[in-house]
């Protein structure tokens, strides 16, 4: 029963990941459609770890998610400007372009003027749109989306941590559920 219960949260987990994969390449940010791709497939393999009973996916997934709840902490510092970090930096887009959070233009009530002068287009990185004002601000909701990660993170590091206790190692590395028989009797 837990295995399934460890299951389920793996799966919310990871619906939830795709979500942000989505968003995050609408604002083309490469550093976290990367980091995303990875925790897609991490999760995966977590999953795939906790239906078959493979102990180093499980325990790959698990120091996963530590790095994943560092990268969610990061990148709220980011967006609200805490120690030398600044959401007006390219860090997300690594310096490819100056492309920026979709939500930033695009929030829920976002206000949107666009520009009409062709002298903007002139302009060697043009900004044609002028957000003048949105219900929710973009960072608060990159942060909302990393409060959310680091939620549904936790049940699954803790179900992920029950599947796989070191009392049920073998020397090889294998992980054995109590109602399979093991390999090393036989």
């Amino acid at each position: 029963e837990i295995v399934h219960m460890s299951n389920c949260c793996l799966c919310f987990i990871l619906i939830t990941a795709l979500e942000r994969q989505v968003f995050d390449f609408l604002g083309y940010q490469w550093a976290p459609i990367m980091i995303n791709f990875f925790h897609i497939i991490m999760v995966i393999l977590g999953l795939f770890g906790a239906v078959q009973y493979r102990s180093r996916y499980v325990i790959m997934y698990l120091l996963w998610t530590l790095l994943w709840v560092g990268w969610n902490v990061f990148v709220s510092c980011l967006y609200l400007d805490l120690g030398g970090l600044s959401k007006d930096d390219d860090i997300l887009s690594l310096g490819v372009s100056s492309h920026h959070s979709w939500w930033k233009e695009n929030g829920p009530g976002c206000e949107s003027e666009r520009l009409p002068s062709a002298g903007w287009k002139n302009q060697q990185n043009p900004e044609l749109t002028t957000v003048l004002s949105c219900w929710l601000e973009y960072q608060y909701i990159e942060i909302l989306h990393c409060i959310i990660q680091l939620l549904v993170s936790l049940p699954g590091f803790v179900y992920a941590c029950y599947v796989c206790p070191p009392d049920q190692f073998n020397f090889i590395g294998e992980f054995h559920h109590p109602s399979k028989p093991s390999k090393l009797l036989f």
